[in-house]
């Protein structure tokens, strides 16, 4: 049998490569073969190769483009759909492992579906390392289908360093205080060639944009170092940190939740340690 796999760059759809392989021989359609990205054309263009391959299942990455698209074929196929999954088991029904309550949670669930429909959730399972699956160009000729369509990008204030990419990141909360409390930790990413994350109580004040978000309705990260500065680490936060390889946390409040489950920790006024560390480095070089 084939199965079929939405696929755009990065790691999130190989994992997602790595559970469709249960169900069989994988066929890709790649996100970007339709520029720019209109989700219904995408969604379209899976349907189509869907029924043409008479396919078992369809899988994409938990990403916010791969579950928009993956919610529309849904909603076009009549099919239901289980998002953010990290494991599953073929069968009827098939019985899948998902993320709820921002990570906090694991639901077991069976899904009735004729063709199921399912996303992975980013860096929860490793990266497939078979051979790239046959890829499939198709593309929809409705125009309909492109009215919903990406029409500009706005740069990002962070440098061009990008969140989902970022080796590593000095991410601040509620604790830096202000918008002007952030060039410290500007700062410090400059000198480390940092992004520059944030919580969403920074975003909520309006001292950062929310393309800096990092957490369940921001962006979710796997940075080999994550730099925490005054989050305390609500339930929402720490579900974009799940790939994160080490986490280091500076707080003045030791029983936050960060801090509980950091690699390393500083307790401390973050405006006092934060420029400390930067001196340090600017010493060393």
């Amino acid at each position: 049998m084939n199965v079929l796999v939405l696929m755009e760059p990065g790691d999130p759809s190989r994992q997602a490569l790595t559970l469709a392989r249960k169900f069989g021989d994988p066929r890709s359609v790649r996100m970007d073969a339709i520029q720019p990205f209109a989700p219904d054309a995408v969604a379209a263009t899976l349907a189509l190769a869907a029924d043409q391959l008479n396919v078992s299942a369809v899988f994409a990455a938990g990403t916010d483009r791969g579950n928009e698209v993956m919610a529309r074929l849904a909603a076009h196929a009549g099919l239901p759909l289980a998002t953010n999954c990290i494991a599953v088991t073929p069968g009827q029904p098939v019985e899948v492992t998902r993320l709820r309550w921002g990570g906090s949670l694991l639901e077991e669930a069976r899904l009735h579906s004729p063709r199921p429909l399912i996303t992975v959730a980013p860096h929860t399972v490793p990266a497939d390392t078979g051979p790239a699956p046959a890829e499939l160009d198709l593309k929809p000729s409705a125009e309909s289908e492109l009215v919903v369509r990406v029409s500009d990008h706005v740069a990002p204030s962070n440098g061009g360093i990008s969140l989902t990419t970022a080796k590593v990141i000095v991410s601040g909360g509620r604790g830096v205080g202000s918008k002007e409390g952030f060039a410290i930790i500007e700062e410090l990413a400059s000198l480390l060639g940092a992004a520059v994350g944030c919580s969403r109580a920074v975003t909520s004040a309006g001292w950062r944009p929310h393309t800096d978000q990092v957490g369940q309705t921001g962006t979710k990260v796997a940075p080999e170092v994550y730099i925490a500065c005054g989050i305390s680490g609500a339930t929402q936060h720490m579900a974009g940190l799940k790939g994160a390889k080490r986490i280091v946390a500076i707080n003045s409040d030791p029983q936050a939740p960060l801090m509980l489950n950091a690699d390393y920790t500083v307790t401390g006024d973050l405006k006092e340690i934060v420029p400390a560390i930067t001196a340090e480095i600017r010493k060393r070089r």
